[in-house]
């Protein structure tokens, strides 16, 4: 009797068990998958934070090294996934002795029996040389099979979602470090001898695409771990350098000369929607505001421009906003942009 009672017992902990593993699985899969204006799920999320810093501490922010953190954060994902589900069937069905028997023999499986089975039941393979014994287990044997669908279907569009999203985030990064390698240089290039409406299309045009990025960051926030080792691919790199060209433009050059003034706004609030997404993804303000720009080098070509000082007070007010680009340009293991700039050279 004793005996008896202790086999109930390890099985009710086997099923309680399975139950657990399939519900977290199923909360963090549907969390990242499904649930597209919260971003990933807890334990993805962990997982995310984990790997980003374990690359970043062995490699010393490597480039090449981190740019395969990304991938592999989705492949962990995935595997993760697939334990949860797949442990947890094999619980389930290890709750009962006679859950599963050989087609030919009618024997019990064994405990590596019921591991295949779970397996190749949520892989959608049919059913082999294993039966499930009873309307019971045919019924969770169902239940697994639809799982296991539901669970591929949905991991293949997530990933095809996630690679088509690192595309137009690298697309966004080079269409603006096209225009120029730092704020000063945008603005200078935006010169067209009378004044910076040249670039109002352009405004238009970028607001909008990091409008969509934005929304795929916060619908895939594994892409802030996919680390390009090209600066031009660099979307970090691109919204710092977008930022500092329109502080430029709006507080360092005569309201006559600027560009339209609605566009300027619409593009600094979507940099702003930009920064409090990323904001989420375990990234924190700089302690210290990031070296202001030149803009003693637009003077120098003839560009008007307001006096340094005036130009340093609107810059000051801006201190909260700018710690903040900071922290995320740190957080993605990069150099701010004049500082880049600066190594470079050197």
């Amino acid at each position: 009797m004793a005996g008896l009672g202790e086999a109930k017992k390890l099985n009710e902990i086997y099923i309680i068990t399975g139950l657990l593993l399939l519900t977290a699985g199923m909360i963090d899969f549907l969390w990242t998958t499904l649930w597209l204006e919260s971003g990933a799920g807890p334990i993805t999320r962990c997982l995310s934070a984990w790997l980003w810093k374990g690359c970043r501490k062995i490699s010393g922010d490597h480039a090449k090294v981190l740019s395969m953190a990304g991938p592999l954060l989705l492949c962990l994902t995935l595997v993760i996934w697939i334990i949860l589900f797949w442990g947890g069937w094999f619980l389930i069905f290890s709750s009962d002795p006679h859950s599963l028997v050989e087609t030919q023999s009618k024997e019990p499986a064994s405990w590596s029996d019921r591991i295949y089975f779970s397996g190749y039941v949520m892989f959608t393979l049919g059913n082999g040389d294993l039966a499930p014994n009873g309307d019971l287990w045919k019924l969770v044997t169902v239940i697994e099979t639809a799982q296991g669908l539901l669970t591929i279907t949905f991991s293949v569009t997530y990933l095809i979602s996630v690679l088509s999203a690192v595309n137009q985030k690298r697309s966004f990064a080079q269409s603006v470090l096209s225009l120029g390698r730092d704020g000063t240089e945008i603005v200078q290039n935006a010169w067209n001898g009378k004044d910076f409406h040249n670039i109002d299309f352009l405004l238009v045009a970028i607001s909008s695409e990091l409008g969509k990025l934005t929304a795929q960051h916060n619908a895939f926030p594994i892409l802030h771990f996919y680390h390009s080792t090209q600066r031009q691919e660099s979307s970090i790199i691109a919204v710092t350098v977008l930022d500092e060209a329109l502080t430029i433009l709006k507080y360092g050059i005569p309201e006559q000369y600027q560009p339209n003034q609605l566009h300027i706004k619409e593009t600094r609030s979507s940099i702003k929607n930009y920064l409090d997404t990323v904001h989420t993804a375990y990234i924190h303000s700089a302690e210290q505001a990031p070296p202001e720009p030149d803009i003693s080098k637009l003077q120098q070509s003839g560009i008007p421009a307001l006096s340094k000082q005036t130009f340093q007070t609107a810059v000051n007010s801006l201190k909260e906003r700018r710690q903040l680009l900071l922290g995320v340009v740190q957080a993605g293991a990069r150099k701010w942009p004049v500082q880049e700039q600066t190594i470079d050279n050197g």
